[in-house]
Protein backbone atom coordinates (compact mmCIF):
# COMPACT_ATOMS: atom_id res chain seq x y z
CA UNK A 1 0.00 0.00 0.00
CA UNK A 2 1.51 3.17 -0.96
CA UNK A 3 1.23 6.29 1.35
CA UNK A 4 1.64 9.80 0.65
CA UNK A 5 2.93 12.03 3.99
CA UNK A 6 3.06 15.82 3.53
CA UNK A 7 5.25 17.25 5.81
CA UNK A 8 7.58 14.20 6.23
CA UNK A 9 10.32 15.79 7.52
CA UNK A 10 8.04 17.59 10.37
CA UNK A 11 7.75 16.49 14.02
CA UNK A 12 5.00 14.15 13.91
CA UNK A 13 5.94 12.96 10.14
CA UNK A 14 9.68 11.86 10.62
CA UNK A 15 8.06 9.39 13.31
CA UNK A 16 5.16 8.26 11.27
CA UNK A 17 7.17 7.85 8.01
CA UNK A 18 9.88 5.68 9.83
CA UNK A 19 7.43 4.13 11.70
CA UNK A 20 5.40 3.10 8.58
CA UNK A 21 8.50 1.74 6.66
CA UNK A 22 9.27 -0.55 9.33
CA UNK A 23 6.27 -2.04 9.17
CA UNK A 24 7.05 -3.50 6.06
CA UNK A 25 3.75 -3.48 4.77
CA UNK A 26 4.28 0.06 3.36
CA UNK A 27 5.80 1.78 0.58
CA UNK A 28 6.08 5.65 1.80
CA UNK A 29 6.50 8.97 -0.34
CA UNK A 30 6.76 12.11 1.69
CA UNK A 31 6.92 15.79 0.79
CA UNK A 32 8.61 18.97 1.51
CA UNK A 33 9.10 22.28 0.62
CA UNK A 34 13.19 21.96 -0.39
CA UNK A 35 15.27 19.97 -2.15
CA UNK A 36 17.38 19.79 0.12
CA UNK A 37 14.96 18.56 3.18
CA UNK A 38 15.61 14.94 2.19
CA UNK A 39 14.79 11.87 4.62
CA UNK A 40 16.86 8.71 3.43
CA UNK A 41 14.54 5.89 4.39
CA UNK A 42 11.36 7.08 2.32
CA UNK A 43 11.15 8.37 -1.25
CA UNK A 44 11.14 12.42 -0.97
CA UNK A 45 9.07 14.71 -3.48
CA UNK A 46 9.96 18.15 -3.39
CA UNK A 47 6.33 20.60 -3.71
CA UNK A 48 7.50 23.54 -2.97
CA UNK A 49 5.16 25.61 -0.31
CA UNK A 50 1.61 24.04 0.36
CA UNK A 51 -1.25 26.35 -0.77
CA UNK A 52 -4.02 26.30 -3.16
CA UNK A 53 -1.62 26.07 -6.61
CA UNK A 54 0.46 23.36 -5.55
CA UNK A 55 0.98 20.54 -7.92
CA UNK A 56 0.65 17.24 -7.06
CA UNK A 57 0.86 14.63 -10.12
CA UNK A 58 4.12 13.12 -9.35
CA UNK A 59 3.57 12.47 -5.06
CA UNK A 60 0.23 11.33 -5.46
CA UNK A 61 0.92 8.15 -8.52
CA UNK A 62 -0.36 5.11 -7.24
CA UNK A 63 -1.06 6.65 -4.10
CA UNK A 64 -3.75 4.40 -1.59
CA UNK A 65 -4.04 6.70 1.27
CA UNK A 66 -3.25 10.39 2.05
CA UNK A 67 -1.77 11.51 5.11
CA UNK A 68 -1.68 15.56 5.35
CA UNK A 69 -0.07 17.32 7.93
CA UNK A 70 2.11 19.88 6.34
CA UNK A 71 -0.06 23.27 7.61
CA UNK A 72 0.67 26.66 8.97
CA UNK A 73 1.22 26.36 12.73
CA UNK A 74 1.02 28.65 15.44
CA UNK A 75 2.48 31.68 13.90
CA UNK A 76 1.13 35.17 14.09
CA UNK A 77 4.06 37.47 13.88
CA UNK A 78 4.69 36.90 10.58
CA UNK A 79 6.55 40.87 10.05
CA UNK A 80 4.61 42.20 6.78
CA UNK A 81 2.65 39.26 6.01
CA UNK A 82 -1.44 38.95 7.34
CA UNK A 83 -1.54 36.18 9.59
CA UNK A 84 -4.65 35.23 8.91
CA UNK A 85 -4.66 35.03 5.24
CA UNK A 86 -1.47 32.97 5.73
CA UNK A 87 -3.44 30.25 7.32
CA UNK A 88 -6.34 31.00 4.73
CA UNK A 89 -3.76 30.17 1.55
CA UNK A 90 -1.71 27.19 3.39
CA UNK A 91 -3.67 25.75 6.17
CA UNK A 92 -7.53 25.73 4.21
CA UNK A 93 -6.61 26.12 -0.04
CA UNK A 94 -3.37 23.97 0.36
CA UNK A 95 -5.81 20.86 2.13
CA UNK A 96 -8.58 21.27 -0.17
CA UNK A 97 -6.47 21.70 -3.71
CA UNK A 98 -4.33 18.53 -1.99
CA UNK A 99 -7.80 16.46 -1.33
CA UNK A 100 -8.99 17.52 -5.07
CA UNK A 101 -5.97 16.24 -7.00
CA UNK A 102 -5.92 13.33 -4.86
CA UNK A 103 -9.91 12.56 -5.90
CA UNK A 104 -8.54 12.84 -9.27
CA UNK A 105 -5.64 10.77 -8.98
CA UNK A 106 -8.00 7.38 -7.44
CA UNK A 107 -6.63 8.05 -3.87
CA UNK A 108 -8.80 5.77 -1.47
CA UNK A 109 -8.76 7.73 1.59
CA UNK A 110 -7.53 11.01 2.94
CA UNK A 111 -6.36 11.42 6.41
CA UNK A 112 -6.65 14.96 7.66
CA UNK A 113 -4.45 16.30 10.87
CA UNK A 114 -6.68 18.99 12.35
CA UNK A 115 -6.14 20.05 16.57
CA UNK A 116 -8.02 19.82 19.50
CA UNK A 117 -8.33 23.86 18.97
CA UNK A 118 -10.77 23.29 16.90
CA UNK A 119 -13.15 22.73 19.77
CA UNK A 120 -11.69 25.52 22.04
CA UNK A 121 -8.75 26.47 24.25
CA UNK A 122 -10.29 25.18 27.62
CA UNK A 123 -13.17 22.68 28.67
CA UNK A 124 -14.85 23.49 32.08
CA UNK A 125 -17.41 20.86 33.21
CA UNK A 126 -16.86 18.29 30.80
CA UNK A 127 -14.55 16.53 27.99
CA UNK A 128 -14.56 17.53 24.67
CA UNK A 129 -16.27 15.18 22.50
CA UNK A 130 -16.84 14.74 18.39
CA UNK A 131 -20.52 16.24 18.83
CA UNK A 132 -19.12 19.32 20.55
CA UNK A 133 -20.33 22.31 18.61
CA UNK A 134 -16.71 23.49 17.72
CA UNK A 135 -15.71 26.93 19.34
CA UNK A 136 -11.77 27.92 17.88
CA UNK A 137 -10.00 30.78 19.81
CA UNK A 138 -7.19 31.43 17.59
CA UNK A 139 -6.46 32.12 13.91
CA UNK A 140 -5.08 28.61 13.61
CA UNK A 141 -7.95 26.42 14.82
CA UNK A 142 -10.11 28.61 13.01
CA UNK A 143 -8.49 28.00 9.52
CA UNK A 144 -7.88 24.10 10.43
CA UNK A 145 -12.02 23.93 11.35
CA UNK A 146 -12.34 26.09 7.94
CA UNK A 147 -10.09 22.99 6.44
CA UNK A 148 -11.93 20.77 7.84
CA UNK A 149 -15.55 21.60 6.70
CA UNK A 150 -14.27 22.56 2.96
CA UNK A 151 -12.97 18.84 2.79
CA UNK A 152 -16.20 17.36 3.82
CA UNK A 153 -18.30 19.60 1.41
CA UNK A 154 -15.89 18.61 -0.99
CA UNK A 155 -16.11 15.05 -0.94
CA UNK A 156 -19.74 14.32 -0.19
CA UNK A 157 -20.61 11.76 -2.86
CA UNK A 158 -16.74 11.29 -3.69
CA UNK A 159 -15.36 7.96 -3.04
CA UNK A 160 -12.42 8.92 -1.16
CA UNK A 161 -13.14 8.68 2.27
CA UNK A 162 -11.97 11.67 4.83
CA UNK A 163 -10.59 11.20 8.38
CA UNK A 164 -10.38 13.56 10.51
CA UNK A 165 -8.12 13.56 13.84
CA UNK A 166 -7.85 16.40 16.40
CA UNK A 167 -4.95 15.31 18.59
CA UNK A 168 -4.02 17.66 21.45
CA UNK A 169 -0.56 18.52 23.17
CA UNK A 170 1.83 15.73 20.86
CA UNK A 171 4.52 15.54 22.96
CA UNK A 172 8.43 14.14 23.26
CA UNK A 173 11.86 14.65 23.90
CA UNK A 174 11.94 16.13 20.73
CA UNK A 175 8.73 18.50 20.71
CA UNK A 176 8.85 21.72 19.49
CA UNK A 177 6.86 24.72 20.98
CA UNK A 178 5.87 24.92 24.84
CA UNK A 179 6.48 21.64 25.65
CA UNK A 180 10.49 22.19 24.32
CA UNK A 181 10.16 25.63 26.70
CA UNK A 182 8.98 23.56 29.54
CA UNK A 183 11.70 20.65 29.18
CA UNK A 184 14.36 23.29 29.17
CA UNK A 185 12.89 24.91 32.10
CA UNK A 186 13.01 22.18 33.86
CA UNK A 187 16.45 20.97 32.79
CA UNK A 188 17.84 24.21 34.16
CA UNK A 189 16.50 23.50 37.72
CA UNK A 190 14.87 27.17 37.96
CA UNK A 191 11.95 26.70 40.63
CA UNK A 192 8.59 27.25 38.91
CA UNK A 193 5.12 28.34 40.30
CA UNK A 194 2.49 25.89 39.55
CA UNK A 195 2.24 23.94 42.94
CA UNK A 196 -1.04 25.47 43.58
CA UNK A 197 -2.49 25.07 40.52
CA UNK A 198 -5.30 22.63 39.73
CA UNK A 199 -5.87 21.49 36.37
CA UNK A 200 -6.24 18.88 34.30
CA UNK A 201 -4.09 18.66 30.50
CA UNK A 202 -5.08 15.80 27.89
CA UNK A 203 -1.99 15.19 25.39
CA UNK A 204 -1.22 12.54 23.46
CA UNK A 205 2.77 10.55 23.03
CA UNK A 206 4.05 10.90 19.45
CA UNK A 207 4.21 7.32 19.84
CA UNK A 208 0.12 6.77 20.35
CA UNK A 209 -0.61 9.52 17.67
CA UNK A 210 1.71 7.42 15.15
CA UNK A 211 0.06 4.02 15.76
CA UNK A 212 -3.94 5.67 15.90
CA UNK A 213 -3.13 7.50 12.45
CA UNK A 214 -1.52 3.85 11.03
CA UNK A 215 -4.94 2.14 12.15
CA UNK A 216 -7.06 4.88 10.35
CA UNK A 217 -5.13 3.82 7.42
CA UNK A 218 -7.14 0.67 6.95
CA UNK A 219 -9.65 -0.07 9.38
CA UNK A 220 -12.99 0.38 7.48
CA UNK A 221 -15.05 1.46 10.56
CA UNK A 222 -12.75 5.10 10.01
CA UNK A 223 -14.06 5.85 6.69
CA UNK A 224 -15.62 9.29 7.06
CA UNK A 225 -15.21 9.79 10.91
CA UNK A 226 -14.22 12.42 13.07
CA UNK A 227 -11.82 11.23 16.06
CA UNK A 228 -10.37 13.28 18.78
CA UNK A 229 -7.69 11.42 20.28
CA UNK A 230 -5.38 11.30 23.92
CA UNK A 231 -3.72 8.93 25.92
CA UNK A 232 -6.58 8.42 27.78
CA UNK A 233 -4.45 9.66 31.31
CA UNK A 234 -5.17 13.48 32.05
CA UNK A 235 -2.48 15.10 34.64
CA UNK A 236 -2.05 18.32 36.18
CA UNK A 237 0.98 20.61 34.99
CA UNK A 238 2.28 19.73 38.42
CA UNK A 239 2.40 16.26 37.67
CA UNK A 240 3.44 16.49 34.07
CA UNK A 241 6.60 18.33 35.52
CA UNK A 242 7.12 15.93 38.00
CA UNK A 243 7.55 13.10 35.28
CA UNK A 244 9.13 14.61 33.39
CA UNK A 245 12.12 16.16 36.25
CA UNK A 246 11.81 12.24 37.54
CA UNK A 247 12.94 11.14 33.88
CA UNK A 248 16.03 13.81 33.94
CA UNK A 249 17.22 12.56 36.83
CA UNK A 250 15.92 15.60 38.68
CA UNK A 251 13.59 16.69 41.73
CA UNK A 252 11.08 18.98 40.44
CA UNK A 253 10.97 22.30 41.95
CA UNK A 254 7.43 23.83 42.53
CA UNK A 255 6.15 26.78 44.55
CA UNK A 256 2.90 28.25 45.39
CA UNK A 257 1.55 31.25 43.75
CA UNK A 258 -1.90 31.82 43.28
CA UNK A 259 -3.37 30.97 40.02
CA UNK A 260 -5.13 34.53 39.88
CA UNK A 261 -1.86 35.89 40.35
CA UNK A 262 -0.13 33.67 37.74
CA UNK A 263 -2.88 34.74 35.15
CA UNK A 264 -2.68 38.05 36.16
CA UNK A 265 1.28 38.80 35.26
CA UNK A 266 0.46 36.72 32.04
CA UNK A 267 -1.79 38.49 30.98
CA UNK A 268 0.26 41.81 31.58
CA UNK A 269 3.25 40.21 29.56
CA UNK A 270 0.95 39.58 26.53
CA UNK A 271 1.58 35.77 27.73
CA UNK A 272 -2.35 34.65 28.43
CA UNK A 273 -2.56 32.02 25.51
CA UNK A 274 1.03 30.49 27.79
CA UNK A 275 -1.12 30.83 30.71
CA UNK A 276 -4.47 28.85 29.42
CA UNK A 277 -1.94 26.11 27.86
CA UNK A 278 -0.04 25.68 31.44
CA UNK A 279 -2.86 26.30 33.56
CA UNK A 280 -6.34 25.93 32.65
CA UNK A 281 -7.73 22.66 31.84
CA UNK A 282 -8.68 20.74 28.65
CA UNK A 283 -9.62 17.04 28.84
CA UNK A 284 -10.55 14.92 25.82
CA UNK A 285 -12.94 11.96 25.76
CA UNK A 286 -11.45 9.45 23.23
CA UNK A 287 -13.78 7.13 23.91
CA UNK A 288 -14.96 6.79 20.56
CA UNK A 289 -11.57 5.85 18.95
CA UNK A 290 -11.79 2.82 21.82
CA UNK A 291 -15.30 1.40 20.88
CA UNK A 292 -15.69 2.05 16.76
CA UNK A 293 -11.94 1.02 16.14
CA UNK A 294 -11.04 -0.81 19.51
CA UNK A 295 -8.07 1.31 19.69
CA UNK A 296 -6.05 1.39 23.27
CA UNK A 297 -2.71 3.44 23.13
CA UNK A 298 0.39 2.12 22.63
CA UNK A 299 2.33 3.64 25.96
CA UNK A 300 1.00 4.26 29.21
CA UNK A 301 1.02 8.81 29.38
CA UNK A 302 3.22 7.69 32.85
CA UNK A 303 5.54 5.93 31.34
CA UNK A 304 5.55 8.09 27.87
CA UNK A 305 6.06 11.27 30.11
CA UNK A 306 9.17 10.06 32.00
CA UNK A 307 10.83 8.61 28.87
CA UNK A 308 10.23 11.93 27.41
CA UNK A 309 12.51 13.66 30.12
CA UNK A 310 14.84 10.79 29.98
CA UNK A 311 15.52 11.11 26.29
CA UNK A 312 15.62 14.88 26.07
CA UNK A 313 18.54 14.94 29.01
CA UNK A 314 20.22 12.74 26.20
CA UNK A 315 19.81 15.22 23.12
Amino acid sequence: MKILITGANGFIGRALSQHLVSLAKYSVVGTCRKPSDVASDIQMVSTGEVDGNTGWDQALQGVDTVIHLAARAHVLDAGSEDPVLEFERINVQGAVNLAQQAVKAGVRRFIFISSIGVNGSETHDGAFTESDEPKPHAEYARSKLKAERELSELLAGETMELIVIRPPLVYAAEAPGNFNRLLKLIATGVPLPFAAVENKRSMIALENLVDFIELCIGHPSAANELFLVSDGTDFSISEIINLLALGMGRKERLFRVPDALIRSVASAVGKRSLYTQLCRSLVVDNKKSRALLNWAPARKAHDALVESGERFRLL
